[in-house]
């Protein structure tokens, strides 16, 4: 039996995604598949800084997220009206690729949005996120607006270019969210 590896040695880890970061401000969603190992290891959505989310969604809110720290880049975010969450909420997985992803429990997207009604677009960052978030979405899929967009992760070896002309298609999905959100923060003001 020497040089034979165990079935127990060979088990993929079981990874779990990090809490949602939504708040009543949230007007689109943006949905990964599972977090990697590099941002699982740093605690952070995108912690991968080979990941280029953080650059793509900069591009989309004319700001260097990049630049900032993690808590004032989930700010900026919620200040924009954007969220982040996983499709995934655990699964095994040997490494970080969405193609070795085993054994999953999708995370409650209904749920969520149920508590959040503000949100009206969702954004796939990738197609697996979108191929199992439609999924789960089943026939509420239709009630918003969809975005499959091209993986920032750097195993999708498109050019950020290119990328980023996909992740533009967003900024329409945020103004349109910071002008409802002004609209309302003006209403609760005339009601005062």
């Amino acid at each position: 039996m020497a040089g034979m590896t165990t079935s127990t040695s060979c088990r993929d880890a079981l990874k779990r995604c990090f809490d949602p970061v939504v708040d009543h401000r949230t007007r689109l969603l943006v949905l990964g598949s599972l977090p990697g190992d590099k941002s699982l290891a740093v605690q952070e959505y995108y912690g991968n800084r080979q990941n280029k989310f953080w650059e793509l969604v900069g591009e989309v809110i004319s700001t260097d997220l990049r630049a900032m720290t993690y808590d004032a880049r989930l700010a900026a975010l919620r200040d924009h009206g954007i969220g982040l969450w996983d499709v995934v909420a655990e699964a095994h997985r040997k490494g970080s690729l969405d193609s070795a992803i085993r054994n999953r429990n999708e995370n409650d997207l209904l749920g969520l949005l149920d508590r959040f009604p503000n949100i009206k677009a969702i954004a796939f960052n990738g197609g697996t996120a979108g191929r199992l978030g439609v999924q789960v979405l089943g026939p509420r899929a239709v009630e918003y607006q969809i975005l499959i967009l091209p993986s920032s992760s750097p195993a999708y070896t498109v050019p950020f270019a290119e990328k980023a002309k996909l992740w533009l298609a967003l900024q329409s999905v945020v103004k349109m969210a910071m002008s409802q959100s002004q609209s309302a923060g003006g209403q609760e003001r005339t009601r005062m």
